[in-house]
């Protein structure tokens, strides 16, 4: 399946994007951290959340192009905010996977007239020591200029070991398409999730909540999706749901993610 990338300009930025689906429906999702772009993957998600292509339009965005040199969740948000107003939709279901969910979270306190309904998948409120821990070393690995090394760190903390041994070879070969710019791009990226913590704006969110995460995540750990499972628990239309055996990268492994999904933005 051929998916076009398309370029939303909005006053002083641009940004990549990508649609699949025929429904009246929108549902926007931000990916999480990653070294390549997931417009490389278009088909690829198109395919994982198939489920939604009748009922909704899917709506993926990259982060902004030409980024600047310190760039927070509070910049993507509010640059990814701008990016859907520019876009003209209204009343979004959103779907935020780690990194992305911080920037979702973010976008649900500081733009909560915009959203109907958030999902955030092996997520976190707030960026600590053991979460950091995890950043730096991916950020050491991509300052040091070898792709391989950064990719081989990042799928070991991803998937879970028997399933990242069964792809790996796949995976590592990946990173020789590399290049200089995605590793400073990477590098600006991880850095902005460095002292993040939304730990007390949290009551601003409006919309119901639906929380994934997972028990063996070796990424923010589980811990912190039930550090603000905690905080959002006394809201009526919040639920959580906890998986086993599918690593951090639950969205992309877990077999019925998109369905459960489906079933709470339907």
């Amino acid at each position: 399946m051929n998916i076009p990338i398309q370029t939303v300009r909005a006053e002083t930025f641009s940004m990549r994007y990508f649609t699949f689906g025929q429904g009246d429906r929108p549902l926007v999702i931000l990916p999480g951290l990653s070294v390549k772009s997931v417009m490389d993957s278009a088909a690829a998600v198109s395919r994982r959340y198939r489920v939604f292509s009748e009922a909704f339009t899917v709506y993926v965005f990259d982060r902004r192009e030409s980024l600047p040199p310190v760039y927070t969740i509070r910049d993507m948000a509010r640059d990814t905010a701008e990016a859907i107003r520019c876009l003209g939709l209204t009343d979004v279901c959103l779907f935020g996977a780690s990194q992305g969910g911080m920037i979702a979270l973010e976008m649900a306190v500081s733009y909560p007239e915009r959203i109907s309904k958030l999902a955030l998948g092996s997520s976190a409120a707030r960026v600590g020591r053991p979460q950091l821990s995890v950043l730096e070393t991916w950020m050491d690995l991509a300052k040091a200029g070898d792709a391989v090394p950064l990719y081989d760190a990042f799928g070991a903390r991803l998937f879970p070991q028997r399933l990242y041994e069964s792809f790996r070879g796949a995976f590592l070969a990946s990173a020789a398409d590399v290049t200089a710019e995605d590793l400073a791009r990477f590098l600006v990226l991880s850095e902005g999730s460095r002292d993040f913590d939304l730990t007390d704006r949290l009551s601003g969110i409006r919309c119901p909540v639906l929380a994934l995460g997972s028990w063996d995540d070796a990424v923010l750990g589980a811990a912190a999706t039930l550090e603000y499972a905690g905080a959002l628990g006394t809201k009526k239309d919040f639920s959580l749901y906890m998986y086993r055996g599918y690593g951090h990268a639950a969205y992309d492994t877990a077999p019925d993610y998109p369905e459960r999904l489906f079933r709470f933005f339907r």
